[in-house]
């Protein structure tokens, strides 16, 4: 499969999934799914300036997302996927796809989350959504970059 890598980052494409991340999995392609984001064209193009030469960039709804991994648009790429929040994830494997490992980096604090590390922040619906993903066999890790070691998830949403 041409899945490399699935990642949640509030910042989505940056200098942390840009060049850590891209150059050391030695990804062709980021696909960012978010249904908002796909429509919103200022957001589209500051992607598009953060993604390094020579690594092609989709910004897509999830439906459109899925659609095109099941048919095997990207069999010859290596695919990481990238998205703010979990729920978007849950949707994709919804839709039958396996993204394999889901790695939580950053997801920034509002009004409404509360800190479970120093840069993940989680709502209650966060909480519920990533509890799914783990019932349904996802393995959820966190990881900042890729010289960091991998950290088991879901003990952190228990602290």
């Amino acid at each position: 499969m041409a899945i490399i890598a699935s990642r949640i980052d509030g910042r989505l494409i940056h200098g942390q999934v840009a060049n850590l991340w891209g150059m050391k999995l030695g990804i062709t392609r980021f696909m960012v799914i978010d249904d908002e984001v796909a429509q919103n064209d200022v957001e589209k193009q500051s992607l598009k300036l953060a993604t390094p030469a020579g690594i092609r960039l989709s910004v897509l709804p999830v439906e459109k997302a899925a659609t095109n991994i099941k048919n095997g648009k990207y069999d010859s790429q290596r695919l990481m996927i990238v998205a703010r929040k979990p729920d978007r994830f849950l949707r994709l494997l919804d839709y039958g796809v396996d993204f394999g490992t889901l790695n939580v980096g950053n997801m920034s604090q509002s009004d409404d989350t509360r800190s479970i590390t120093n840069s993940i922040n989680v709502t209650d619906e966060d909480v519920r959504v990533f509890e799914e993903l783990d019932a349904k066999g996802v393995d959820i890790v966190s990881q900042m970059v890729p010289n960091n070691k991998a950290e088991a998830f879901m003990p952190l949403l228990k602290k």
